[in-house]
């Protein structure tokens, strides 16, 4: 592989989990149980050429050096595969249209004729390196736990290709350079999302999950849609890179270097701030961010495996991965960054809350997912690029503790015979040893226990949000060199230009938001949800692998640890969970890698660069409230020895609303799931009662008629001889009056 140019492994990423899908399509149903090879061997080839891409992409960024808080070059590459369409003069502006909206600037290259091109291109640069590697050998994992879990599914052939074809989907979305093709695989991917939840589609439960998740989603798919409309008026392109023209002038895009370099080049006001915040809705709905979280957790009812995929490697990251690739055009318009931290800020805390009451294992999980991409959005929002790349370095972290619970849960669920109620099983440790020791690693990981992997990335969220909380606080520090002092300056010149812009938005009302009282709550907000996850993550692990043995009656004599095949990627991802988080913490490997993204290159984000510095107090404070969960689950959970209620009993009222999912569901049954209903029973009073009645008396019109003439067929031969001389009469008639008149 190494012989091939990075644009062919490029390109090789997303087409050889596609040929496994279709091999599996073809050949599925004669392979049997075999049926897996196609798409394991595809995916696999894809993780291979993944890594290689990924050291290829680090060799060209180079190591980074210590106290190295100085932007480094963009690195990029460009395959355009083929030239999708072409629209010539596709966009004429109107006289004086640059007047139109007193007040709102659009760029300057659309002011004239434009053409509307859309090229099938690919990018390799270090967040998509990441990505990939991340989406393929995650994804690789998962299809080979798969591969045990689903022995004998009747569905085995469909699963296997339908999960190849995620991977696919989901790679060509992070690969993308040209935000129409990026739409038009963040809908693939909300396709493949929907078959693999209604997998077992012959469960109602199911059906009705996949159905949920699709149409929550096509809410903020809309949003995508209009973005991406407003992106091509206001820019002229929907390229995310730079195009030579025919007459060798380059063709700046969205997030090209050219476009970037002009500190007029992006667009803020009214326009910017609508494209940011309809892409912030769209990546509330991939993401499952409030109020579009919904789906996610009902999203269980299909195969384990898939929960894993979409909660690790592919569909939730979709949203993270969209606003850090547009973090220039959240840059210009700060009231719409900091949106992001209020939405992410807020869903980690309310999903926290609504999974410490959760009694099915999976529903913790999910729950815990949308807490914690609530964090990632919490540093995404910070608007630094420390920010940018905590959530990036937490969202892979995330992916190695978040696939090894969810395969811990789906491994109980095979030696519980499908029973997932925490309330009729404990000590499972006694059961199965190995499941017990992995899961227990990835709930260390999620909970942020030193050393494990979410102790690092979570420390350097809640370091951005204090940074911006506190900005006094971490302004003081002493520079360490010449060139930590000179990013010091950038950042307080990166934070005078921010107050600089905010108040120039401030007639679209939200310059209240971006402040350091904002931000004091949300990192408030963030340090209680970190105990809050301790809590419940450690209220699953007692009340499921601790205690007296207990199984569910059905399968007393059977219970027994998952085989080999299952167990062996639990082992993988627990010392990923394990190790993974010090040594990119401890290296800086990943955020130096992540800063030679172009997106992250544009002087607006890598001014604010900072030296790397390990904030004991913040640790010390997280450790804290992660120590202060842990032990109040241990008082109500550890050991438990019955069915009844623990330390939900002392919630009271707020234990009714936290089931109860803060009636997020009632409240959409309430107020657009009824008035839907009524207005389509109204629509069906009206067909029947008014429209069909109207067509049945048309109707009834030629009936009529038919009738009358019908009686003229009476079957006697003089009648119709008489019926002709008459008529021949009547036109003789009519003709010698004609001549007389």
């Amino acid at each position: 592989m190494q012989q091939l140019s990075p644009s062919v492994l490029l390109v090789l990423v997303p087409a050889l989990p596609l040929v496994g899908a279709l091999l599996t399509m073809l050949l599925g149903r004669s392979l049997r149980s075999r049926a897996h090879l196609p798409a394991v061997v595809g995916i696999a080839a894809a993780a291979g050429v993944s890594l290689v891409l990924l050291a290829a992409t680090a060799a060209q960024v180079g190591n980074p050096s210590d106290a190295h808080p100085e932007p480094v070059r963009p690195v990029e590459m460009i395959t355009t595969l083929w030239q999708w369409a072409t629209v010539e003069d596709a966009y004429s502006p109107p006289p004086g249209s640059e007047a139109v909206i007193p007040g709102i600037v659009l760029a300057r290259d659309t002011s004239s004729v434009r053409s509307l091109s859309i090229p099938v291109a690919l990018r390799l640069d270090p967040l998509t390196a990441t990505m990939l590697s991340i989406i393929t050998c995650v994804g690789l994992l998962v299809a080979i736990y798969s591969i045990g879990y689903l022995h004998g599914d009747p569905g085995y052939a469909r699963f296997f290709a339908l999960f190849a074809l995620f991977v696919f989907s989901m790679s060509m979305l992070v690969a993308a350079s040209n935000f129409l093709i990026v739409y038009v695989f963040w809908e693939a991917v909300g396709a493949c999302s929907y078959l693999l939840i209604g997998f077992w589609f012959r469960k109602p439960e199911a059906a009705r999950a996949a159905k949920k998740a699709f149409l929550v989603n096509r809410v903020g798919d809309f949003g995508l849609a209009i973005a991406v409309f407003l992106l091509w008026m206001t820019y002229g392109t929907l390229d995310f890179h730079d195009t030579l023209s025919l007459d060798g002038t380059i063709l700046p895009g969205i997030l090209g270097q050219t476009r970037l370099a002009d500190a007029g080049g992006i667009v803020g006001g009214a326009v910017g701030t609508a494209i940011c915040l309809l892409l912030l809705l769209a990546a509330c709905g991939k993401s499952a961010q409030l109020p579009l979280h919904v789906w996610l957790p009902d999203a269980m009812e299909g195969p384990t495996p898939a929960s894993a995929l979409i909660h690790a490697a592919t569909m939730v990251t979709a949203g993270i991965y969209l606003i850090t690739r547009s973090a220039p055009l959240f840059m210009a318009c700060p009231g719409a960054l900091a949106m992001v931290s209020i939405v992410g800020a807020t869903t980690a805390l309310v999903a926290a809350l609504i999974a410490v009451v959760q009694n099915d294992l999976k529903r913790v999980l999910a729950y815990s997912t949308i807490s914690q991409l609530g964090y990632m959005f919490a540093s995404l929002g910070t608007g630094t690029i420390l920010g940018f790349t905590a959530a990036i370095f937490h969202l892979v972290t995330h992916a190695f503790f978040k696939a090894l619970l969810f395969l811990g849960a789906g491994s109980v669920m095979h030696s519980m015979g499908g029973v997932i109620d925490m309330r009729r099983f404990g000590g499972l440790w006694r059961v199965m040893p190995i499941t017990a020791a992995t899961f227990l690693a990835g709930a260390c990981a999620l909970a942020g226990v030193a050393p494990f992997a979410g102790f690092f990335s979570k420390d350097e969220i809640l370091t951005t949000l204090h940074s911006k909380a506190f900005p006094s606080v971490h302004g003081n520090h002493s520079p360490e060199s010449p060139a930590a002092e000179t990013a010091q300056l950038h950042l307080t010149s990166w934070m005078h230009d921010s107050s600089s812009a905010l108040h120039a938005n401030s007639t679209y009302g939200l310059d209240a938001i971006d402040r350091p009282e904002t931000w004091q709550i949300l990192f408030w907000m963030s340090l209680v949800t970190a105990g809050l996850t301790a809590f419940y993550t450690f209220r699953a692990v007692f009340m499921t692998f601790t205690g007296p043995t207990r199984v569910p009656e059905e399968v007393r004599h059977h219970a027994h640890e998952s085989p080999a095949i299952m167990t062996l990627p639990l082992v993988i991802l627990a010392v990923l969970s394990a190790v993974a988080g010090w040594w990119l913490f401890s290296t800086h490997w990943l955020s130096h890698f992540l800063s030679a993204t172009p997106s992250l290159t544009a002087p607006s984000v890598a001014r604010t660069a900072v030296p790397h510095l390990f904030h004991m107090d913040l640790a010390i404070q997280g450790t804290l409230a992660a120590a202060i969960g842990i032990a109040v689950a241990a008082i109500g959970h550890l050991g438990r020895r019955s069915d009844s209620p623990q330390m939900e009993r002392f919630l009271g009222p707020l234990g009714s609303l936290f089931a109860n999912k803060f009636f997020f569901d009632q409240i959409y049954t309430g107020l657009i799931v009824r008035p839907l209903e009524a207005l389509a029973l109204l629509a069906a009073i009206i067909d029947r009662s008014v429209i069909d009645r109207i067509v049945d008396c048309i109707a009834t019109i030629p009936i009529g008629l038919g009738a009358i003439v019908r009686q003229l067929q009476s079957g006697l031969m003089q009648r119709y001889a008489l019926a002709s001389v008459m008529g021949v009469l009547m036109i003789v008639l009519a003709l010698a009056w004609q001549l007389r008149g």
